[in-house]
């Protein structure tokens, strides 16, 4: 199976535990940057597309070009009958194409939270890696099976022609990987109380069963994506 992984260079080629998985599970990751995004229809043999997270925000209207070309990829993708998978900004960018909305949250949600959940399987309730100033709404046609006090945390569709799921929190991201990224705002989030030497203690306590969880969580997303 060819997974389809979109990504962009300043926040890297991070599909990390999650790309594992699906690599165990015989998909070969080929990456396309959403800066230089193709058509979908271009594409060779697409079985899923992972959508990653970004420094971007999907709500702001300087990125809305580039917002509405990825979102019109992800569409032809379900309507080709490919499932997608999206996190973070992914699942930003996956509510908005599907009608639902993002918008910039009051303070930013960082740190290993726990998750309200109404499926133990597509959304355990962790605690999962959060790091992230934005939330998103899920659209109309979706079923929200997760949330915390910030906002929804992950939902699923079938509106279309395959399945999506989408993950608010990170479930791929590694030790070195979140504490470079802690590191690039480290200033912003000390500016909401957060103590970033004891999140990335904590990092480093969470990382063999923060991998495990991904790959059971990927497991899980892909045998029900597959079954649409």
């Amino acid at each position: 199976m060819r997974t389809y992984v979109v990504f962009d260079e300043i926040t890297g080629k991070e599909s990390g535990f999650v790309g594992e998985q699906l690599v165990a599970r015989g998909s070969e990751l080929h990456y396309v940057d959403r800066m230089e995004l193709p058509t979908f229809q271009t594409l060779e043999d697409p079985g899923l597309v992972l959508i990653l997270g970004s420094h971007l925000a999907a709500h702001d209207p300087v990125n809305a070009e580039l917002v509405e070309a990825e979102s019109q990829f992800a569409r032809d993708a379900l309507d080709a009958g490919v499932p997608v998978m999206a996190i973070c900004y992914g699942a930003q960018l996956l509510a908005r194409a599907l009608g639902g909305t993002s918008y910039r949250a009051p303070a930013p949600e960082v740190g290993w939270q726990l998750v309200e959940t109404s499926d133990q399987k597509l959304c355990p309730s962790g605690p999962w890696a959060q790091l992230h100033s934005d939330v998103f709404e899920a659209p109309p046609t979706s079923t929200l099976i997760g949330k915390s006090a910030a906002g929804h945390q992950c939902f699923t569709d079938e509106s279309r022609n395959a399945r999506a799921i989408a993950w608010q929190f990170h479930p791929e991201v590694p030790v070195d990987v979140y504490d470079r990224w802690i590191d690039e705002d480290e200033g912003y989030y000390r500016e909401f109380g957060t103590d970033t030497d004891a999140l990335k203690l904590e990092n480093r306590e969470r990382a063999e069963v923060a991998q495990e969880a991904a790959h059971r969580l990927t497991d899980s997303a892909l045998d029900w994506l597959q079954q649409g």
